[in-house]
């Protein structure tokens, strides 16, 4: 099938009247919908926008590709859109997006259906190709750029080169259609130019494609798994693997090879852990994947709790309460919806989502009973953490403890036997082992940051800086992580410290762009009018790019920025009850908007000023 069976004139836009991501997607699902190809336009918007929560479809490079599978698509079919003046789409590398292929596959689409919308993918990493679509004038143009191209690509699925080196790889993403495929074309082209020989699995919609056999891993000098969804690893054990997000094998292909072929790459152990490739310290990073996987889960439920709480306030902070004079009932419904309800199920899922990364799906109840436990019982956001991984292991010795059992009970463990002593056993450790004594350290903490007074500053200082160090990183997390138990603990002071630390980054690099024009490229001063709104929402990613451009002079300035802005709260005695929001939720803190406001300030011009005279002025 070619791409020109999906893609037709009466899904192409040659002139996009939107201005932003939200109009784009709509304006693309509109076009499909008049065209009588799906069945629900609003059910397949929403699946758009589910994909693009996981991670933007902007892969930089003026591209854009969201896509969805799902029912409400009536027939397979692509459209096309273009901007001129370009559209803000999150891209990978913040630049504005000009081209964008919409695809849309319906649920039961065949694998011929699904290949040809990936083969679209692919294409649009060759530059000739995107030019051709760039300066199209017509409908007609485009449809000839796109089969001209088809009719020139060999698609060949072997190793690229006879290199001495064999690199092997992994691509996958949650839907496989678009990244999967960019990710391995990109590997392939860079290692041909490099002269490296590589293969490259694709774990895709329509099934795993070009198998690794355990021929070519044993031969294998190295192994690059770029995913952002589950892949066996178990084949990999004992060789170099290298583990990035799928997007990284987009745009940075000739570094990754690059470590997989000195000899960098650390060796996977199975189980989370790795050593380097000299034998010498160990890693785990298991820890790590299964606490990101449940805080990640659990964030829309602290983002859309939070904010609710926040609304609550504006009422008065007791105006929830029906006893006090301030009562409301708007407050009160928001409080409990917010507070009583999505807060309520915010350690539950945390510790669900732990155990599921653990132990599968056979984990998710036993975690989510153990968080519910955890958090009925006073145990708070430590007894979520450890319930979660109590339960994940306690899962995994089960499937052991019955790995023996008769083939005619296989179908039976996950609906009887996982659950039943999953949940027994979790849920005994937890009530007469685990929540007394976790009970009994919060308290305990709680007392102790109660009676830290001016040191406090100190911890102000520290959060702030953790903040900025590695920008939504392990470290940034830590501190955001503390801040949530803090206050779930009843001590808003600490996330107070820690949302202006994560503010300052992207405002105060936004300061310099727009104060120390010359200090940036073109591209990097479009970015920092982006990254005012980043930094105004609590997104510290924001400074990613700029960090990444010039790591040593831009992140010690933004780490002493949001550390001044992190002891100045803890000074001025800002709490903060809602644990996202921004600027938003700034006129509900409790003490003094103003001042806390001035603390945001004071770090990003701190940021802005050392980030300006440190920076060497560009040349363009």
């Amino acid at each position: 099938m070619r791409i020109t069976d999906l893609l037709k004139r009466d899904t192409i836009i040659l002139d996009l009247k939107s201005i932003s991501k939200q109009d784009v997607i709509h304006e693309l699902a509109d076009v499909l919908s008049t065209a009588g190809r799906l069945n629900d336009r609003r059910e397949f918007i929403e699946a758009i926008l589910a994909r693009e929560s996981q991670s933007t479809t902007g892969i930089g490079e003026g591209i854009a590709i969201p896509h969805a599978k799902t029912k409400s698509v009536k027939i397979p079919a692509i459209a096309f859109g273009r901007s001129t003046s370009g559209v803000n789409y999150e891209a990978l590398d913040g630049q504005p997006s000009h081209l964008f292929f919409m695809i849309a596959a319906s649920e039961g689409a065949n694998n011929e259906h699904l290949e040809t919308l990936s083969r679209l993918s692919s294409y649009l990493m060759d530059p000739v190709f995107r030019q051709k679509i760039e300066i199209a004038k017509t409908k007609d143009e485009v449809i000839q750029a796109i089969d001209e191209k088809e009719q020139a690509e060999i698609v060949d699925e072997q190793p690229t080169s006879s290199g001495s080196k064999l690199v092997l790889a992994v691509t996958a993403c949650p839907t496989g259609i678009a990244h999967t495929y960019m990710a391995a074309d990109s590997l392939k082209a860079k290692a041909k130019e490099m002269g490296i020989n590589i293969k490259v699995q694709t774990n895709g919609s329509s099934g795993v494609k070009n198998q690794l056999t355990r021929e070519e891993i044993e031969k294998a000098d190295s192994i690059i798994v770029a995913a952002d969804t589950k892949v066996d690893m178990g084949p990999f054990k004992g060789k170099p693997v290298i583990e990035v997000p799928v997007a990284q094998a987009i745009r940075q292909p000739r570094e990754l090879i690059d470590r997989a072929v000195n000899g960098s790459a650390p060796i996977f152990q199975g189980g989370g852990e790795r050593e380097d490739s000299a034998g010498g310290r160990s890693e785990r990073t298991g820890f790590y994947k299964h606490l990101m996987n449940g805080v990640s889960n659990m964030l829309p439920f602290v983002v859309g709790g939070g904010i609710l709480i926040a609304l609550s306030f504006l009422f008065g902070i007791e105006a929830f309460d029906p006893k006090h004079p301030s009562y409301h009932p708007i407050a009160e419904a928001l409080m409990t919806i917010g507070g009583g309800n999505a807060f309520g199920l915010m350690i539950p899922v945390l510790a669900g989502f732990i155990a599921m990364s653990i132990a599968d799906r056979p984990g998710f109840a036993p975690g989510m009973v153990g968080g519910f436990m955890a958090a009925t019982g006073g145990a708070g956001f430590l007894g979520g953490l450890i319930a979660g991984f109590l339960a994940g292991y306690i899962v995994v010795l089960l499937k052991k403890l019955f790995s023996g059992l008769p083939q005619s009970l296989e179908g039976i463990k996950p609906v009887l036997l996982f659950p039943l002593f999953g949940i027994l056993i979790t849920g005994v450790l937890m009530m007469f082992v685990v929540i007394d004594p976790v009970v009994q350290l919060n308290n305990a903490l709680t007392s102790w940051l109660e009676g830290l007074g001016s040191a406090t500053i100190l911890l102000g200082l520290l959060l702030g800086g953790m903040m900025a160090v590695d920008m939504g990183g392990p470290i940034n997390k830590a501190a955001f992580t503390f801040g949530i138990a803090m206050i779930d603990a009843g001590n808003f002071t600490p996330h107070a410290a820690i949302m202006a630390g994560g503010m300052v980054p992207p405002l105060g690099l936004a300061l310099a762009t727009t104060f120390f024009k010359r200090k940036f490229t073109k591209s990097e001063r479009e970015a920092g009018k982006t990254n005012y709104i980043m930094g105004a929402s609590f997104i510290t990613e924001g400074a990613i790019p700029f960090a990444a451009a010039d790591p040593g002079r831009v992140i010690p300035s933004i780490v002493v920025g949001s550390a001044v802005a992190g002891a100045l709260t803890m000074f001025f005695g800002i709490g903060l009850r809602a644990p996202h929001g921004g600027l938003f939720v700034i006129p509900v803190v409790d003490g003094n908007p103003l001042l806390y406001l001035l603390a945001i300030l004071i770090g990003a011009i701190i940021t802005a000023v050392m980030v300006g005279l440190w920076k060497k002025e560009v040349q363009e």
